[in-house]
């Protein structure tokens, strides 16, 4: 990918978002940065005048993303590379969660995130190029005791992403979908709201998962400076992934499901080709 290409990048104050955008800007290409609250990355694109601008986006706000996405064409005529970062957690067993912050999450991690590819898809479709970068989870292929709503998101966005991925090739649209094991973002910190009540008999599945996950927050093994280095490596790729698993627990996790899969596929074949009418 020549140098020069335009990024809209969604929640960008931290994290991932935050070392993304540093390191697409360093790099000499155009980068829209985008918060929920501006003024979080205003330091990102201060002396940056004609390469970059910060924006004002909550994905949950129609008008905002709207807005957003005006304000990259008025910049910059076109958005090549969308990357779908803004992302919230939340902790409890399913039983212990409570249905407005899992409306909450999803209206965040997945139709926020669907939101903005529909916003933005239309031009690369007209231009016959671009690429979408969905971050979505090691949680979006395994899931997890006490972040079973978070991996439900996660699982939506992997599913869409890769219906997505065979709809807008024919036109040159690429997509790669981020799957990151622990990573020091503030996922697992203040952005991750958690059920109040915990449920005794699940101390030592969801509630001990949960326990573990906040302890390791900034502790995690994973370097975000690294995971911005591997997304740009794989979208200046000829050939992107469609899945980038980022992490050692990701790949551990992801070969895990794997062999589970098909244990438990081969285990049951009989009886899933035998549910067909006879041939």
């Amino acid at each position: 990918m020549a140098k020069g290409k335009v990024w809209l990048i969604t929640g960008c104050s931290t994290g991932f978002g935050r070392d993304l955008a540093q390191a697409v800007l360093e790099r000499g290409d155009r980068v829209v940065v985008t918060a929920r609250n501006v003024e979080s990355v205003r330091d990102l694109v201060r002396g940056r005048e004609g390469q970059a601008i910060a924006v004002a986006l909550d994905v949950t706000d129609r008008e905002q993303a709207e807005g957003a996405v005006h304000e990259a064409e008025r910049a910059f005529g076109t958005i090549d590379v969308l990357v779908n970062n803004a992302g919230i957690g939340y902790f409890g067993a399913i039983e212990e969660s409570e249905e407005d912050e899992v409306r909450k999450m999803f209206e965040v991690n997945v139709f926020g995130l669907a939101r903005m590819i529909h916003l933005v898809l239309p031009g690369m479709r007209t231009r016959r190029r671009g690429h979408i970068v969905n971050i979505a989870s090691i949680g979006g292929l395994r899931a997890f005791p006490a972040v079973g709503y978070y991996n439900a998101t996660k699982f939506a966005v992997v599913g869409l992403s890769e219906a997505l991925a065979l709809e807008t090739a024919p036109f040159g649209v690429k997509v790669t979908i981020v799957e990151p094991s622990g990573f020091r973002t503030d996922w697992a910190g203040r952005s991750a709201n958690e059920a109040p009540n915990e449920i005794a008999d699940y101390a030592e599945t969801a509630g001990a998962n949960r326990r573990t996950l906040r302890k390791a927050s900034g502790h995690q093994p994973g370097d975000p400076k690294r995971a911005a280095a591997a997304i740009i490596a794989a979208v200046e790729a000829e050939q992107p992934p469609l899945h980038l698993l980022l992490g050692k627990g990701a790949l551990k996790g992801a070969r895990w499901k794997l062999e589970m899969l098909k244990e438990q596929i081969d285990a049951w074949e009989p009886t899933t080709v035998g549910a067909d009418f006879p041939s």
